[in-house]
């Protein structure tokens, strides 16, 4: 097994034979130990399960932690363990049309595009999956941790990174419900009319709601019944503590008090990433303030719908005349599936990880007042079976040992891993090999990955980041730079959010954006999706903005070019903060 050079004086060996990538779209840092299992169990038993329903030949991503970095090896039905790219063509063309499990995927991938299964798939999803899971949510939500005994807040601990990989697992079950037709769409559309992406990806704007906000439907009756009360816009307009805010409007009489209450239960225990070590939404109330105010002031997306239109006429005279009644059906089915890209994130494990996140820290307290650890928050950096071991006392990592982990995770950056390990992932098989069925669902599999990841390689200056462009148009405003939760309080209404990286669960702090700039990601990652929703500039992909443009600086974010150009320095103050 081959070991890579160290980075930073750190060893980092393969888990396996074959090509491993680092992940890139999700984990910036090293990922915390509670959360290991979790992931690595639930991500691929979901997405293995999604694939076979959809008849797709790519099996699931193998996951593997590497230094506390998540890696990933994509596993194809049929091909041995650690394969390093595809089978000579001429093996390829023979398996493709003999071995009888591949036909059978391939025999189910040509049924999912006759009777358009994604649809199927979001009817249960409304109808079985989200409520299941809301219901789910809402049990272990029910169990307060702090009143618990020992035993019992270890029950709990087991139930709830139990809880958490079910989570997982259906969000990842749902992978291609959501993304296939939208794949689909851009594949077609990019071929017949040589758009890039980001044109075709345009016409999707105003599909995706919950962009808008988390528990979107809860923010709107919030604001209405603000809009409707006095008594309820002068509790909001206070300019105390954010929290007490909060407390006042759930109390205010009428409908404002309920309807604060049933959104502050939706959105308290949501995580603002991906892992137990982010913040919940009940943990950033100065955030959840800024996004009531800016749900009362209205949504600023109709002008950027109105502008869809005009971009959908275009577009759609230069598809050649035969294609044309053909572009309006893989459109409307892009249409009618893009809402599940956040849903199936906002309603599962966006949650339970904010509930395993709630329990952890619960035992972290406990940890901490014994003079276990150093700091509640380290226990997110101990496997479930050591935590049990420090909450009864049995023997685990010393507190000296656990604030190394957590200094790690704290400060180590995917500049710290190597991006592959044993060998860069091989090219994707020639698709003229495969039947029809299979060819179309691998284009559009293909369409998705690299709109996902596929980022700027546009060179940068010190005054000036390039990336993809989302949205024409041009803003200035102060660059707020967000590398965690922790930052959320800082942003103002009109900032630039500059940041490694968004998920669906950044959404509560997006309405008080003025345009959105990104290190990683592609045309279709989140940020995007947002900026699109918005109407507002975006740029993703550009490497290296977080670390370019200063916080508080003066910045203009010009759509049209997919630059960011640095137009004044941060304030003596500002730059002062963004030292501390």
């Amino acid at each position: 097994m081959k070991r890579e050079p160290s980075v930073t004086g750190v060893k980092f060996e393969a888990p396996g034979p074959g090509p491993w990538e680092v992940e890139r779209a999700h984990f910036m840092r090293p990922i915390t130990r509670f959360a290991v299992e979790p992931f690595t169990r639930g991500m691929p038993r979901g997405f293995a399960e999604g694939s076979e329903r959809y008849g797709l030949l790519m099996s699931h991503f193998k996951p593997a932690v590497v230094n506390g970095f998540m890696y990933s090896q994509p596993v194809i039905h049929g091909a041995p363990e650690g394969a390093s790219g595809p089978p000579p063509k001429p093996l390829l063309w023979l398996l493709l049309r003999l071995h009888p499990q591949m036909r059978a995927r391939i025999r189910q991938s040509g049924r999912v595009f006759e009777g358009k299964l994604w649809r199927e798939d979001l009817d249960r999803w409304d109808r079985v999956d989200r409520p299941r899971a809301t219901e789910k949510n809402l049990a272990v939500q029910a169990i307060d941790p702090a009143p618990l005994d020992t035993e019992a807040l270890i029950a709990h601990l087991r139930r709830a990174q139990a809880h958490m990989e079910d989570m997982i697992f259906l969000h990842h079950r749902y992978n291609f419900a959501a993304v296939l037709p939208v794949g689909d769409y851009l594949a077609h559309v990019t071929e017949w009319t040589g758009a890039s992406p980001g044109e075709a990806l345009a016409l999707l704007q105003g599909t995706t709601p919950l962009a808008k906000g988390v528990a979107t439907e809860q923010l709107e009756v919030l604001a209405g019944a603000l809009r409707a009360s006095a008594a309820g816009r002068e509790a909001l307009a206070r300019r105390d503590d954010p929290q007490a805010v909060l407390d006042a409007l759930a109390a205010t009489e009428g409908d404002v008090g309920p309807a604060t209450r049933a959104y502050l239960d939706l959105v308290r225990f949501r995580t603002v990433g991906y892992d137990v070590s982010d913040k919940t939404g009940g943990e950033l109330p100065d955030t959840l303030v800024r996004a009531i105010r800016a749900a009362v002031l209205g949504d600023r997306g109709d002008r950027a719908l109105a502008a869809r239109d005009a971009k959908e006429k275009a577009l759609r005279e230069r598809v050649p005349a035969a294609h044309r009644a053909r572009f309006d059906d893989l459109l409307r089915e892009a249409r009618h599936m893009s809402r599940l890209r956040d849903e199936r994130a906002l309603y599962s494990d966006s949650w339970g990880t904010g509930l395993g996140r709630r329990a952890v820290i619960e035992a972290g307290r406990r940890l901490a007042a014994a003079g276990k650890i150093d700091d509640p928050e380290h226990a997110a950096d101990l496997s479930l079976d050591e935590l049990i071991g420090l909450l009864r006392d049995r023997g685990a990592p010393s507190a000296a040992e656990i604030s190394a982990r957590a200094r790690w995770r704290a400060t180590a950056t995917l500049a710290d891993a190597p991006p592959w390990l044993n060998m860069p992932p091989g090219p994707p098989p020639p698709l003229d090999v495969f039947p029809a069925a299979a060819r179309r669902a691998s284009q559009a599999v293909e369409a998705i990955l690299q709109s996902l990841s596929k980022e700027s390689e546009a060179r940068n200056t010190a005054t000036t980041v390039r990336g993809l462009s989302i949205n024409e148009g041009v803003y200035e405003g102060t660059a707020r730079v967000v590398i965690g939760p922790d930052d959320f309080g800082r942003i103002q209404q009109g900032d630039v959010l500059v940041t490694r990286a968004t998920s669906a669960s950044f959404n509560v702090v997006l309405p008080l954006l003025g345009a959105i700039v990104t290190d990683r990601g592609g045309q279709l990652c989140h940020a995007a999706i947002v900026a699109r929703e918005y109407g507002i500039p975006g740029i993703v992909g550009t490497r290296e903005a977080t670390a370019t443009i200063p916080d508080g600086a003066r910045v203009r974010v010009d759509g049209s070019a997919g630059e960011v150009t640095i137009l004044a320095p941060a304030p003596e103050r500002s730059a002062r903060e963004a030292a501390l």
